[in-house]
């Protein structure tokens, strides 16, 4: 498995290589945030091992632009134990926090958890650019617009609507269970907080929709979940 580790501490992601090459692992490195998109980018890792507090580019800012194309679980591990520090990394896109210092058993046992899917061959590509109508979504780009007569009108999409228009492009035309997104975006605790999901689907209906109220895009299977329709364009995902 391909495994991107990113932090600015020259002995932990000494430590970190060797361990992980002694497990069979092929590891490439960053010491900075705008050197660990890049590694992204390039080496398409399986999993990423994210530090947040490094130079250029916060870790938070790294999870953003990773999560604009890539599925690969993110595991942050980092020395602020705070939990807003913990809340604000988990609703950027990582999958898992570890706070500093760990010990190497805990981690093995992080990164095997969080590769199972992996393994399984969970972990997809997503579509570069969707369509909903008149309303493009470039996931790579991070990017939302909307074409109108008066030229193109970008849409924000706060980190945690990203996560949820970008699981249900990733699986249009299939139902996608309200579990799933809870689970997938919040972490387990979460599974039964059917008012929060709702929440942030009727921000994105108010935001892609022509008609929020009689959604076409968005819809609701009751008592159990979403399904995304009318997804356009020869790049859309099937």
């Amino acid at each position: 498995m391909k495994i991107l580790i990113a932090d600015d501490d020259p002995q932990i992601l000494r430590a970190l290589r060797i361990t992980l090459a002694a497990q069979g692992h092929e590891v490439s490195t960053a010491v900075d945030g705008a050197e660990a998109i890049s590694a992204a980018i390039e080496h398409e890792p399986d999993l990423v091992i994210l530090d947040l507090g490094m130079p250029k580019l916060d870790g938070v800012e790294v999870i953003h632009a990773i999560r604009g194309w890539s599925r690969a679980p993110i595991l942050v591990v980092s020395g602020r134990a705070g939990a807003s520090d913990k809340i604000e990394a988990l609703d950027a896109g990582a999958d898992d926090y570890v706070t500093k210092p760990f010990s190497v058993g805990e981690l093995l046992a992080r990164i095997r958890a969080l590769t199972r899917r992996v393994s399984a061959g969970d972990v997809e590509p997503v579509a570069p650019v969707a369509r909903l109508g008149d309303v493009t979504i470039d996931l790579a780009a991070h990017s939302a617009v909307q074409a109108s007569p008066a030229g193109e009108r970008q849409i924000r999409f706060t980190p945690t609507e990203w996560q949820v228009i970008e699981i249900l492009i990733r699986n249009a035309g299939k139902l996608v269970t309200r579990q799933t997104l809870l689970t997938t975006i919040w972490g387990t605790e979460h599974a039964e907080d059917t008012g929060y999901l709702r929440l942030y689907v009727s921000q994105l209906r108010k935001k892609i929709e022509a008609d929020p109220a009689n959604p076409v895009h968005i819809l609701t299977e009751p008592g159990m979940g979403y399904r995304l329709e009318g997804l356009g364009g020869s790049e859309a995902a099937n």
